[in-house]
Formats: structure tokens, sequence, C-alpha cells
């Protein structure tokens, strides 16, 4: 695993920290269980990114593409979840987050 791919997925976590403060900020939408459950896939999304980077930087390729998978099945669980409470707009945010997980998984190979 090299530094830059290491650099861009620590790149790519900035814009979901600035998602999840805008979702701290709207209360009703946490106060429907749909829009509670898909809280909770973006924060696991988050831990898995975390050690994604993890292994990134102990070298362990393979062990970086399975956790790269995992977070891609944690964002499609949120954004179903997100639109399902009526918040299509975070929705969208995650499709983005998709599409620079799925430029992550390229550079590192994982496809």
């Amino acid at each position: 695993m090299s530094a830059s791919s290491a650099t861009l997925l620590r790149r790519l976590a900035g814009p979901l920290a600035g998602l999840l403060a805008g979702l701290a900020l709207t209360s009703a939408a946490l106060a429907l269980p749909a829009c509670l459950e898909a809280q909770r896939k973006v924060d696991e999304a988050n831990a898995l990114r975390f050690q994604a980077r993890q292994e990134a930087q102990l070298g362990n390729h393979d062990r970086v593409c399975d956790t790269l998978d995992e977070v891609g099945d944690r964002y499609d669980d949120a954004r179903d979840a997100f639109e399902q409470c009526g918040e299509g707009v975070v929705a969208i945010d995650l499709r983005s987050e998709l599409r620079g997980l799925r430029i992550a998984k390229k550079i590192n190979r994982c496809d």
C-alpha cells in the first residue's frame, strides 16, 4: 500500500465529517427510526474507513479491499435509510461518498 493511497483515504474522510455535523443539526430527521438507522450505518462506515487507513499503513492490501467493500455496503444501507425517512439530500451526499470510495478502491486495485 502506497503512502498516496493512505493519503487519499484520509482526504475522502473529510467531506463525511461535514455531513455528520449537518446531521447532528437536523433533529427532526433524527427523530425517525429510519434516520437513526442511517446515522448508525454512517458511523459504522466511518469506523471502517479508519480501519482501512490502518490496514493501508500496515500494507495489508487484501484487508484494505475487504474493508472498503464493507464501507460501501454501509453507505448503501445508509443511503437507502435516508431516502426512506425523507432525507434525500443526505442520500445524494452519500452517493458522492460512494463515488469517492470507488476511486479509493481503484487506486488500491481492489476491483
